[in-house]
């Protein structure tokens, strides 16, 4: 005798968990859901957002590039030069000789022997952990690294491992009991400057830890090259220990105001990932528009050092500003500065209250960072003035007092 046949309502839909979802619904419905907002005008300091002018205070353009005409005016000639894309992947059809003098020149900025390229951030992070750990190895992450590091760790075959967020006690109780576990490689991955909190990775100490117990370090400098290091160069530089990292990346989508993203380090290393990395291999190659316009950033960065110094400037005032207020702005240490709120729904509301004083910020809430910690994350550039950072202070001292952060 056959089985009764089950009828398609028998069966759960995969779909029915989006159906269910109604989160961003309720926030809307409360008038301060602040994701997916439209920018009407070229991104920069100031911008118009729904209609409404106010000042940018969320934007990564850490430098101020964005909008320079020279970085601009190369995009726009690679253009009418190479055509609008690449029609292909690196691998096949889709390398230009500007991706070859890209990568070249990043090389030589971040003093590594050799760079590769990829077509974003995520997935420069994504390829590269993915293709360098094996089952045998292990890969330890801080618990507050960047989802592209998570999501690529995920990706690989490794154990995965996390210590407490820059808690160097804590890797060293991990990585000990780590080493004893696995046969393989071990792989430490942190983030240069993190991207929520703007504090600084313990570099120096993990190093130490890292050569005790015969492990390679990888370093993302997103949020790094650029600001940190005497030349811009990142984390490694800024610490003296550019030889002591063994990989390094970074994307263009911050201070080389465009899109994508590389990794460097050693020549074998980078030709073992430029053939291993699946994002690489099997996505199409950035466009000759953002080559370009990267290639025209590092000029500038090279050429204008006070465009640093001047970022500098501007994130010690804002961290004492709004220290002196009595914001709790958690361990920054660069122009990356949260105000740390508490409540998912407070921080939203808090963002509304600050978007209706002219100032456009970014509230961040779990998992982005740990439950309880929700808050409003500013960042600041090398060309905002003084006059936009007196009335971002304003702002913020305005609605911390009413929202009941600070008296």
């Amino acid at each position: 005798m056959q089985p009764e046949r089950k009828t398609d309502l028998d069966f759960p839909d995969i779909l029915d968990k989006c159906r269910a979802y109604t989160d961003p619904q309720k926030v809307q419905a409360l008038g301060v859901y602040p994701y997916f907002h439209p920018v009407q005008s070229s991104p920069g300091d100031e911008v118009i957002v729904d209609g409404q002018k106010c000042i940018m205070a969320g934007s990564n353009n850490y430098l101020g590039l964005v909008n320079h005409p020279k970085v601009k005016e190369a995009a726009a000639e690679a253009v009418r030069k190479f055509g609008s894309g690449c029609t292909g992947s690196r691998f096949l059809n889709g390398t230009l000789d500007l991706h070859l003098e890209l990568e070249d020149r990043l090389a030589k900025f971040m003093k590594r022997p050799a760079a590769q390229v990829f077509s974003t951030g995520f997935q420069t992070n994504l390829g590269t952990i993915s293709s360098l750990a094996a089952k045998s190895d292990a890969i330890i992450l801080d618990r507050q690294d960047h989802a592209c590091i998570v999501d690529g760790a995920r990706l690989s075959y490794a154990k995965v491992y996390k210590f407490l967020h820059n808690d160097m006690d804590d890797l060293r109780k991990v990585i000990s009991r780590v080493r004893n576990i696995v046969s393989g490689g071990i792989l430490i991955i942190v983030d240069g400057v993190f991207s929520m909190e703007g504090d600084i990775t313990n570099l120096p100490e993990l190093v130490k830890i890292a050569e005790e117990y015969g492990a390679q370090i990888m370093v993302d400098d997103a949020h790094s090259v650029g600001v940190l290091g005497e030349h811009g160069a990142g984390t490694a530089e800024h610490f003296g220990l550019i030889d002591k990292v063994a990989i390094t990346s970074g994307t263009f989508s911050k201070s080389f105001a465009s899109l994508g993203g590389f990794i460097v380090g050693e020549k074998e290393v980078i030709n073992f990932v430029k053939h291993k990395a699946r994002a690489l291999i099997f996505s199409a190659s950035i466009p000759p528009s953002n080559a370009a316009a990267v290639i025209a950033a590092l000029d500038i960065i090279e050429a204008e050092p006070e465009r640093r110094e001047r970022l500098w400037e501007n994130a010690r005032r804002m961290q004492k500003e709004f220290r002196d207020l009595g914001f709790d702005i958690g361990h920054t240490a660069t122009p990356i500065i949260p105000i740390v709120v508490g409540d998912d729904m407070d921080a939203f509301v808090f963002w509304k209250a600050l978007f209706e004083n002219g100032v456009f910020t970014n509230p961040v809430i779990s998992p982005a960072v740990p439950p309880g910690k929700a808050m409003i994350r500013t960042s600041f550039t090398a060309t905002h003035t003084d006059e936009q950072l007196d009335r971002i202070v304003e702002a913020v001292a305005r609605v911390g007092k009413q929202r009941g952060l600070i008296s």
